[in-house]
């Protein structure tokens, strides 16, 4: 499988280390942030390796993706935990063996905004909320948010996006500075 052609691939790397690191909790803070999801799977993929920048890796995934063309949410590719938390590993399990990158990248795409799509939606109901915004880096990539804005409207919801400014970190801190000068 691809999981031991990851570790070929990597032979005097810290990959060992890191995996110690993640079992043992050590230096391994939880994250929220939907970019590493796309990290991983690039990675799993061989898609990119090492990034020479911010969001590379997921473009260069989202390139592939479109590239495919679209393709069905892997079913069981995700679990929404009873405390509200998202988790991908059963898709990236999946992916790590699949033979074209092509696919696994759309397929990758599609479980991802599938399974944000369930658990906004399941937010959004129980919280009685009928208005989401996207707001992040990974709103730049336009088969997520186009996939996602679908599926979520047509559960009645009301998506607000950036239009003047990105959705990434320059428009977030925006409208930060927006907050803090009218607070």
């Amino acid at each position: 499988g691809r999981g031991a052609e990851i570790e070929k691939r990597f032979p005097n790397s810290a990959a060992g280390t890191v995996k110690q690191m993640l079992a043992a909790g050590f230096n391994a803070p939880e994250t929220s942030s939907c970019g590493r999801w796309f990290d991983a799977a690039a990675g799993l993929l061989g898609v990119k390796d090492v990034a020479a920048f911010e969001g590379q890796a997921a473009m260069l995934l989202e390139g592939l993706a479109d590239c495919y063309g679209r393709v069905d949410a892997m079913e069981g590719g995700f679990v929404i935990g009873r405390s509200g938390v998202l988790d991908l590993t059963p898709l990236l399990a999946r992916l790590a063996d699949e033979k074209d990158s092509a696919y696994a990248a759309a397929r990758f795409h599609a479980t991802l905004a599938e399974a944000l799509a369930q658990w906004v939606i399941g937010a959004a109901q129980a919280a009685d909320v009928r208005r989401v915004a996207f707001g992040g880096g990974c709103f730049l990539n336009r088969i997520l948010s186009g996939v996602l804005r679908w599926r979520l409207q047509s559960a009645g919801l009301e998506v607000l996006e950036a239009r003047r400014v990105p959705p990434n970190d320059g428009g977030l801190s925006l409208g930060q500075a927006w907050v803090a000068i009218n607070s």
